[in-house]
Formats: C-alpha cells, structure tokens, sequence
C-alpha cells in the first residue's frame, strides 16, 4: 500500500495538534450495507461508538433544523418571506422549468426559486465556487432525495394531511479518536498479514505496456525506487494519474484528465478555552456574510477528540481553489479570519481562542460541470484497455460519493481481480449511504418528507 501523505486515510484521515484531534471535514460512518458495517465493526470493535446527530443551519443570524422543521421555519422566515416560498413553490408546480440541466433548475423545479435562492444558492455556490446555474442537475439528483415541500407543508398544516415524515438517521457511528483511528487499524492488519504501507511515498509514473500495468516509480524518502506489480488498484485522481502514465496515452484522454476540475479545501482548527457553547455536531452557514462554509464541532462527535472537558475545539471549513486568496492566505491570516469570523456567529469570545491550525486538502472534491461526463467517459474508456488495473473512491473515479460507497468500489475491484464479474463503476450509490428512514406505520407509496437542502457535502 502506497500512501503520498504521511498519515493513512487521505481526505478521512485524522490530524492531531497538540493533543487535540482534527477530522478533515466531517465524517459520519453510516451505510445500509451490511458487509460494510461488519468490516468497520471488526476493525475497532467498542471503539467505534454511536454518536446522536444535531446540525443546524445558520441564514440570516438565526438557526434552522437540518432537515428542516416546517413550523420552526415558518416562524424564523417570517410571515412575508414564508408566503413568497409557498407562491414560488406553487409557480414552479404550474410552470416548471425544461429540461433539467443544472443545479438550479432541479432544485427550482422541486422548492420553487424563494426557496433556493433561501437555502440553497449561497451554501452550495461556497462549496464549489461557481454559480449554481453551472453545477449540472445530476449532482443535485445525486446529493439530494426528491423532497417535497408541499408534502411537508401538508403534514404540518392539515389535519389528516399525509402520511408520517422521513427523517435522517439521529446517530451514526464515528471511532472514538476521529476517522483516522478506522484507517490506521486497518494499516496495522496489512502489516501484521506480512503486507507493507508505505506513508510519505508517491507514485510518480507507471509503466504499462500491452494492457497491462507492469511496475511504478515510487518517490519516498530515500529517493526513486522502481516496482513490479501483477495488479494495481489507484485511489489518484484522475488527472494525476493519466499524467503518470508511461507511455502516455492518446492525446484525448490526456486532454480530457486536463481538463477535469477539482475544489479544494481547507480546515482552521480552533482551540477553545471554554467548553463547547453549542450542542450540534456541526453547523452549515448559509449567510454570504463570513466566509467560512461549515463548523465542526469536534468533541460533540466524540469527546476524545479533545484532551480536556473543559476546552473545546472548531473546525472553520473554508471552500477554496489552490492559488485563490483564501488559498493563498498566511496560516496566521486564516486563524485570524476564523477567529474572527467565529466571534462574528455568536460562537465563541475571541479572548478564548488559544491557538489555531491550518490543514489544507487540495482536491477534496471532484467538480460536475458541463463537460466533465464526457471527459470522463474518455477516460473510463482507455482505462479499460488495461486488464489488471482498476481505479476506486472518489478522486479515482470522479464521483462525489461517501466512505462507504468508496469502500464498495475497493472491495469490487479485489473481486474482480479474484476472478468474479464486479465492476466498481457499477456499484450503486443509492444502496450505500443515503440516510433517509421512515417513521413506523408509514404509507411508502405516499411518503411526506422534510424539507433537506444541498447542505450535506
């Protein structure tokens, strides 16, 4: 196993500063899959423990429930803002926009545009830095469940008015020392099995011939090293890895890895000289007004991750491109900024912020606009010509998916190697993670829900 950071997990790997332990964004472990469940049960046994679920939004200086409460947002939107969404949730039922394209159209189409423009438009332009009107209508088709709000305003509304709601699950399972303890065990087997992780080693080239990969260029400490391998599984990003090959393939497909987009992002870990002041695991800002996309809230996933009960510590999320200002700040700036910005939300006295730390995570997240599926598709394409290497997770196959959906793609790969007929870019999506359940005694076939924006990323 070959590993570029010095620490296993990639983006679900924990840093640890001071004692104090930093998820690199927030990482529930939650799956409807059963071999997944038992694989991460085995791996940390009491050690992976449940953890009951609060995230709030944060628009316009007041907190909403995540899903939404239909009273509770009524109320905090006011008499005119929550009358404009149910007419803008009525027009677009009468005049629904075309064909579905972008963001904006299918979450348009669904919530009417008061409602987007609410709690959808701010949040999710943050995350990827472009306009919602470029972001295609799969990726919201992806993240998000086909939601009602007429549905929810029924149920709350009208006596008899529909069916119970669905909800999110209200705990999950998270390792008491953050996601890296998952990672770090399983490392500890491939090596007590006679395997070996290498950390702080990148692939730098491969080398195929004839459809098949046959040895890589290792960079590590000690210098270049070459390597034979019967098979390969990559987790690279795309671009990086066609970029790596030797020899290079057709000019298409370089042209198309070139041409796939990444969003980058960064993390400012804030200790807090006082416990935590609020009880959500973390807090999505929907408000243009601070910069920061999302808080965690570290010791409420497990208390473990901070060394005294007394303190507490943030994780300051910031959406950035490598080489934009924010990007480009001194960690000095950040840990300012996000002081700063913390204070501004009411959570926290800028006199208790101890000290902070910048962990920086380039290519977090794998861009859909309007050309990446057909860049993609090149890609997949050629790759299939090289019978014992195959790519997983989310940077290897361009795909904005979760832990357990990443794990799926790695277990498919070593079957497939083993003989069988599985193919990782056919795993499903929607059998792994979405957390959507049903209240006991509901009619399925006519299920209200809870308003959910494109808040979970």
């Amino acid at each position: 196993m070959i590993e570029q950071g010095d620490r296993v997990g990639g983006i679900a790997r924990t840093e640890e500063h001071r004692g104090y332990r930093f998820d690199i964004g927030g990482h529930r472990f939650y799956t409807k899959v059963p071999e997944v469940q038992k694989l991460w049960e085995e791996t940390l046994g009491s050690e992976f423990r449940l953890t009951p679920r609060l995230s709030r939004i944060f628009y316009n200086g007041k907190f909403y429930q995540y899903p939404l409460n239909i009273w509770e947002t009524l109320r905090n939107l006011g008499v005119q803002h929550s009358a404009a969404a149910i007419l803008s949730y009525g027009l677009a039922r009468m005049r629904p926009r075309g064909q579905e394209e972008t963001f904006e159209d299918w979450v348009t189409n669904r919530f009417g545009h008061c409602l987007f423009e609410t709690f959808f438009k701010t949040y999710t332009e943050k995350v990827w830095g472009m306009s919602c009107k470029e972001i295609r209508a799969e990726w919201a088709a992806q993240r998000i469940q086909d939601l009602s709000f007429f549905t929810a305003v029924k149920k709350a509304l009208l006596p008899g008015g529909g069916s119970g709601p669905k909800s999110l699950i209200e705990q999950f399972h998270y390792p008491r020392l953050g996601p890296g303890m998952m990672w770090e065990r399983m490392a500890e087997r491939i090596t007590e099995r006679g395997g070996s992780v290498r950390t702080g080693t990148e692939v730098v080239q491969i080398h195929h011939r004839q459809g098949r990969v046959h040895a890589a260029v290792l960079l590590g400490p000690n210098g270049p090293r070459t390597v034979q391998t019967e098979r390969m599984i990559s987790s690279m990003a795309l671009d990086d890895l066609i970029l790596r090959m030797d020899p290079p393939p057709p000019p298409q497909v370089v042209q198309a890895a070139r041409s796939l987009r990444y969003r980058d992002f960064l993390v400012v870990g804030l200790a807090v000289n006082q416990p935590s002041s609020f009880a959500d695991n973390w807090i999505y800002v929907h408000t243009a007004a601070v910069q920061v996309g999302r808080i965690q809230n570290f010791g409420n996933w497990s208390a473990d991750m901070v060394p005294d009960s007394g303190k507490s510590s943030l994780g300051m999320e910031y959406f950035c491109n490598r080489g934009d200002k924010t990007w480009n700040l001194s960690d000095d700036a950040l840990v300012k900024l996000a002081s700063e910005e913390a204070s501004q939300l009411g959570l926290l006295r800028l006199s208790d912020v101890r000290w902070g730390k910048v962990i920086r995570q380039p290519k977090a997240y794998p861009v859909y606009d309007e050309t990446y599926r057909a860049h993609l598709e090149v890609i997949r394409e050629w790759l299939a010509t090289l019978e014992n290497f195959q790519t997983i997770g989310r940077n290897g196959m361009h795909r904005y998916n979760n832990q357990d959906h990443s794990m799926l793609t790695g277990t498919a790969a070593v079957r497939r190697f083993l003989g069988c007929s599985d193919d990782p870019w056919a795993v499903n999506t929607e059998r792994s993670y979405y957390e959507e359940q049903r209240v006991p005694g509901e009619n399925h076939s006519n299920a209200a829900t809870r308003i959910q924006p494109a808040a979970s990323f």
